[in-house]
């Protein structure tokens, strides 16, 4: 029976030849991604810049520009509207205020007011109101969970394999951290609770790439002592190959449905992991890898001379 093989089950890819490329196209995509982080920045969702989302149904389908004078005319700030799944269902944000948290309840309760009042039928499904105290403590909320995340995976990789992989781990953690955001800013999808969910997310799976690669360096170092460093770094990456595109594949096409129909709720989550699954897998290959050889070489030199000093010694 013929079976469809992605990837040969041996390789023998020299991909240590390309780490200088590979660093290099991840450090300006990075450098790229601080530079769109302050412009054209980031668009804050409500968790973050606070503010009232409402998803409504209509019995017609909406007719945006009599709704949206509707709702300018009750001097809320800032409105946008957004069709949702069909001609009659709309999100309303009403975001950037100043407004203090009862403040903003109030002006929930005006806006359902005034939709009851201009539209027979209409049915409020959901509202979603965050006052600017609390947009800033969640906001500082996300932070405080990805810099605990890459400290916890940091001295995790510190203890169960060496320094150098725990350096490597964590640099490529911070170019990948980086990027997600570049994405968020090129797209312009809201970033809330949910981006920092799927950042926190791709962490994760990015991590337990890389520490299946690691794992399979530090079995070779066991197993062939007298290979240069390079050279086992391929294998042991051409060794893991197969698993981690199997795994990378069947993460991205879980995802692919969610991100196309599963709505607005799930539809930044989903491209955000799409993203970053890409990312995270070529990471472990072209940035973890090659940053373990240029910090480990040494490091391995000095242990190669330790032994052979312990050898040749006199007894």
């Amino acid at each position: 029976m013929m079976r469809l093989r992605l990837v040969p089950e041996k390789t023998n890819i020299k991909f240590m030849k390309g780490r200088f490329a590979g660093l290099a196209t991840s450090a300006f995509l990075s450098i790229a991604s601080i530079i769109l982080f302050f412009y054209p920045g980031l668009n804050y969702g409500i968790d973050f810049k606070g503010g009232i989302l409402m998803e409504v149904r209509f019995e017609r389908p909406a007719d945006f520009p009599a709704l949206r004078g509707m709702l300018g005319g009750l001097d809320l700030g800032e409105v946008a509207l957004q069709e949702f799944g069909s001609p009659r269902d709309v999100l309303i944000r009403l975001e950037g205020s100043n407004r203090a948290d009862e403040a903003e309840n109030s002006a929930a309760n005006l806006v359902r007011s005034e939709l009851s009042k201009t539209y027979s039928g209409v049915e409020i499904r959901r509202v979603e109101v965050v006052g600017g105290k609390i947009s800033a403590e969640l906001f500082e909320s996300g932070l405080i969970a990805v810099g605990l995340a890459l400290l916890g995976i940091a001295i995790y990789i510190w203890f169960r394999f060496e320094w150098m992989f725990a350096l490597a781990a964590l640099v490529t953690l911070l170019l990948d951290i980086t990027k997600m955001i570049g994405f968020f800013a090129v797209t312009q999808l809201p970033f809330g609770l949910t981006a920092v969910a799927a950042i926190l997310t791709i962490i994760g799976y990015s991590i337990n790439d890389k520490v299946v690669v690691y794992d399979r360096m530090r079995e070779n170092l066991r197993k062939y002592k007298q290979m240069p460093l390079r050279e086992l770094i391929d294998l042991s990456i051409n060794d893991t190959l197969s698993r981690t595109i199997f795994t990378s594949m069947t993460t991205f096409l879980a995802m692919i449905p969610l991100a196309f129909m599963g709505g607005e709720a799930v539809e930044v989550f989903a491209l955000g992991m799409l993203f970053g699954i890409f990312v995270g897998t070529s990471s472990s290959v072209f940035i973890a890898a090659p940053l373990v050889l240029l910090t480990g070489e040494k490091w391995l030199r000095r242990t190669k001379t330790a032994e052979t000093t312990a050898t040749s010694a006199p007894a």
